[in-house]
């Protein structure tokens, strides 16, 4: 067998290098880059390869290694699982850190290959600089952490072990049923350790996604199922837009008048103007696909793994059968469904010759939920913020009114700026989010006919995805314009990636909507009874409780300027109008600071959330709080 002497970071390089993949007869390079923070663990064993060996791949220096993974996970979902950035750490902290990306991932079955630094598999030096000790193991490192979170896991402390670890990384990378993060722990020694590589585990390898398509006795039974039903309701999870499903499930409905629903990651799969569309579903959706949801007689589930929120908890379609078409039996068969198992295309095309002439007996109750939610849309988009304005929430919002606005002198409406957002963008524009109430008033009122324009993080709700998210996701589409929808809690925990976007030369925008608050964790905590703590962003006034502060003014857009980014300062409308047209002039990556009032996000819509509220009740508002969890606990669906 023919073989190349090199180090074992060398091969990494060359194999990564060589790696491709095959998609409806289109193929494509699946790593074109590598992000890495270079430290002790890395800099001199794959670092080595990465800036002395010969190879077309192009590196990036993340700023944070949380972040650059985050970067690497928008990418990938951006280019529908079928590209990735591999991610190069230290050890210690700096692989440490990348365990939340990993988690990340993994909750949205998105590939992220990480390498992380890993102790001296001789232990000669032992302990090194940032290792941590375990009297019970002295295999236990840092890296351990990784089991928890990611798809696959392997510690290469031979070079020959490399081999077989990254065909399995690859397996799992490109397993659309099972993919997520894949963590490779790299002890330091064997990085730069050599050994004779055989010449075909470095060659060009093209990996094929192919389209299983269901077996025909599960097809007959969702088939079966689906005529008995009179009024269905389809929901279009991520699957569909993994697949490249859309127009055919799309179709499908059309044909059969179903209407449809989405999740956070099947949204703009389909185009928000199919009449057949009735928006976003479950604890953040909106009126129109909850009310259908409850007054259906049957769930077709593509491509969608039920997390809490698109199942109300499990209490939305509670007493409602269930089927489901998806790539994994372990998601199908959730919510004791009547279950295909396969590619969403594949399985919703051979679904579609099984149903002869079947058309569901909805007349106009589609057209009249929809209608009833652009109403509602138009309230939304209108609110007008003055000294007559009250939040929907409580007493305690006449303080927290008055003194936000003596802190900002002035705010806009959350859902209002999110409308002129709407009518002022690119409508090709693709919008990255992740955690707070913005990921909730998105899915209810985004709309968009561009193709997978709506990269939401919500299967982790990661806080500081999103700006790491959005310069993913302009790595991967530099032709559109890519907007980062944020609130300031998760801009305070992570905005860093921006330097390198700047030292990049890549334009993303950056929509800031400052409330001074965590904003969605204050509407659960008062929600349920509970005093607000911590939640706002104020000063401590002496031995006072934190939340009889005054609200903290953070000029965001100035630390923003320090990076190299345009900035604005934005209250009211016109302001947003204004920066955003400007914001299209400019070649640099830009910030808009918008002052928005706390509490004037959505609410409700009939999507209840399942929280541990104390069942020891201090209030009036505790009990009435501990009286609705346990009459919707009656009537969820208990698995």
């Amino acid at each position: 067998m023919k073989s190349e002497r090199m180090s074992v970071g060398e091969a990494v390089v060359r194999f990564l290098d060589n790696q491709y993949v095959s998609f409806d007869g289109k193929e494509n390079k699946f790593v074109e880059g590598v992000f890495t923070i270079f430290g002790h663990g890395c800099v001199l064993g794959i670092g080595e390869a990465l800036s002395m060996g010969k190879h077309s791949l192009k590196v990036y220096q993340g700023k944070n290694e949380q972040g650059m993974a985050q970067v690497a996970t928008a990418y990938a979902k951006q280019n529908n699982r079928r590209k990735i950035l591999p991610c190069v750490s230290s050890i210690g902290p700096g692989a440490a850190n990348m365990v939340t990306a990993a988690g990340t991932a993994t909750a949205n079955n998105i590939p992220l290959l990480l390498f992380v630094g890993d102790t001296f598999a001789t232990r000669q030096p032992d302990p090194v600089l940032q290792q941590i000790e375990q009297p019970y193991s002295a295999m236990v490192t840092t890296n351990d952490a990784f089991k928890a979170v990611t798809r696959y896991f392997d510690r290469v402390s031979r070079p020959e072990m490399l081999m077989s670890a990254m065909l399995n990384a690859m397996r799992v990378l490109l397993d659309p049923a099972h993919t997520g993060a894949v963590a490779i722990a790299m002890p330091q020694d064997v990085q730069g350790e050599v050994y004779d590589f055989p010449t075909d585990f470095l060659k060009k390898r093209v990996h094929r996604i192919t389209r299983p398509t269901p077996v025909r006795e599960e097809l007959d039974d969702l088939a079966q199922a689906i005529k008995k039903s009179k009024k269905p309701l389809l929901i279009v999870g991520g699957g569909v837009k993994y697949s490249e499903a859309g127009e055919s499930v799309a179709d499908f409905c059309q044909r059969r008048n179903i209407p449809f629903c989405e999740t956070q990651a099947g949204k703009s799969a389909i185009k928000s103007s199919h009449p057949l569309n009735v928006g976003g579903l479950g604890v953040t959706g909106n009126s129109s696909a909850n009310t259908l949801a409850k007054d259906c007689d049957l769930i077709i589930a593509v491509g969608t793994r039920f997390t809490d929120f698109t199942t109300a908890s499990k209490s939305l379609y509670a007493d409602k059968q269930v089927v489901t078409l998806n790539m994994s039996s372990f998601h199908a068969s959730k919510l004791d469904a009547v279950k295909a198992v396969g590619d969403a295309k594949a399985g919703i095309l051979a679904l579609d010759e099984l149903l002869g002439d079947y058309k569901s007996a909805y007349t106009t109750q589609i057209a009249y939920a929809k209608q009833a939610w652009e109403k509602e849309m138009d309230r939304l988009t209108h609110i007008s913020v003055g000294k007559d304005y009250k939040p929907e929430i409580d007493e305690h919002m006449s303080d927290v009114v008055e003194n936000f606005i003596s802190a900002h002198g002035e705010a806009m409406a959350q859902t209002t700026a999110i409308g002129v957002i709407r009518r002022c963008i690119p409508q090709d524009a693709i919008i990255v989010g992740s955690a707070g109430s913005l990921p909730g008033d998105l899915q209810r009122m985004w709309t968009t006919d561009e193709k997978d324009s709506y990269n939401m993080e919500y299967g982790y709700s990661c806080m500081g995805y999103e700006i790491a998210g959005c310069l993913g996701s302009k790595m991967a589409r530099p032709d559109k314009e890519v907007y980062a929808m944020v609130g300031d809690g998760s801009y305070l925990m992570l905005h860093s990636e921006m330097v390198t976007a700047i030292q990049e030369g890549i334009k993303i925008n950056v929509l800031l909507f400052d409330n001074a608050s965590f904003g969605c964790i204050n509407n659960l905590q008062m929600g349920q009874g509970v005093d607000s703590l911590c939640t706002e962003l104020r000063f401590r006034d002496g031995d006072k409780p934190i939340r009889e502060g005054r609200f903290m003014n953070i000029d965001y857009a100035m630390s923003a300027r320090g990076y190299g980014f345009v900035t604005y300062t934005v209250r009211n409308e016109k302001q947003l109008e204004e920066a955003i047209a400007d914001s299209l002039k400019q070649t640099t990556s830009t910030l808009i600071d918008i002052k928005v009032l706390p509490k004037s996000m959505t609410h409700g819509y009939d999507g209840w959330w399942n929280v541990g509220c104390t069942q020891n009740p201090r209030s009036e508002k505790q009990k009435e709080a501990l009286s609705e969890r346990n009459q919707m606990l009656d009537k969820a669906r208990k698995y």
